[in-house]
């Protein structure tokens, strides 16, 4: 096992035991569908490189 595996084994434990102990605080919460509308348009949009910044650029 590589250091970087055994560091997103790690992480992906710590990340399921603190939802298991903390509870997700959007569950049952429902979205509004004008937000839905506006996260459909962005998605849209970064899909049309409209919006949003190429990964390479970025890093």
């Amino acid at each position: 096992m590589t250091k970087d595996e055994l560091r997103e084994m790690i992480e992906t434990i710590i990340e399921e035991d603190l939802l298991e102990l903390l509870g997700d605080p959007d569950e049952g919460l429902s979205i509004g569908e004008s937000f839905q509308k506006r996260l459909q348009r962005q998605k849209k949009a970064v899909a049309n490189g409209e919006r949003g910044e190429p990964f390479d650029q970025v890093i």
